[in-house]
């Protein structure tokens, strides 16, 4: 039959002694601890090891490659429009150092890769390039998965079948508009833009 609780039996029990093997445990408990403490204080004073405890963070935003800073109007632009940030050297710097501080960067990096993938002519390369984005972007736990739905996935899949020009334009759309709605807005309100309009 099941057992059923009956708060009346703890105070009916009251408290009890430890037994000899509970002492026992407590006490190989504490050793275990003060070697763990002792291990990880020998770890930390270790330069080499200590390097990979800590978490890279980067106080400021990384400065974009040399390129000519927007005037206040063309900033400005870029507040509806992700085209205008994109066709713009220094805008596209900003975004890319925005988005790698939110770690949300491999959106951007595959729309670039689209970009560049379309100015191929060598069939050849075509091929090797398409298979490179499908397997860092569009697979299934690839490394740097881009987030599109399976319908647009299959089609990208499909259009893989015979790689051309226009092989990723329906997963880059649906990248862009993403980017467009969801890390545009952010992107503004962020201080890699609030500086620029200052």
């Amino acid at each position: 039959s099941a057992v059923v609780w009956d708060p009346r039996w703890l105070q009916r029990e009251g408290p009890r002694e430890r037994t000899e093997a509970e002492r026992n445990e407590k006490e190989k408990t504490l050793e275990r601890a003060k070697e763990i403490k002792i291990k990880l204080g020998i770890l930390l004073q270790k330069p080499d090891s200590a390097i990979d405890l800590v978490i890279p963070y980067n106080e400021k935003p990384e400065k974009p490659a040399k390129t000519q800073k927007p005037s206040l109007d063309e900033a400005l632009q870029w507040r509806d429009s992700l085209d205008k940030v994109l066709q713009n050297n220094y805008g596209l710097a900003s975004f890319k150092s925005f988005l790698k501080s939110e770690f949300s960067e491999e959106n951007l990096e595959f729309w670039i890769a689209c970009e560049d993938y379309k100015k191929i002519k060598s069939p050849d390369k075509m091929a090797e390039k398409a298979k490179k984005i499908y397997e860092e972007f569009i697979q299934t736990e690839a490394p740097k998965e881009v987030n599109i739905d399976h319908f647009t996935k299959d089609i990208t899949m499909k259009n893989l079948v015979e790689p051309s020009p226009s092989s990723f334009d329906v997963a880059q759309k649906r990248i862009h508009a993403l980017m467009e709605k969801d890390s545009l807005p952010r992107f503004v309100r962020s201080e890699f833009y609030q500086e620029l309009i200052k």
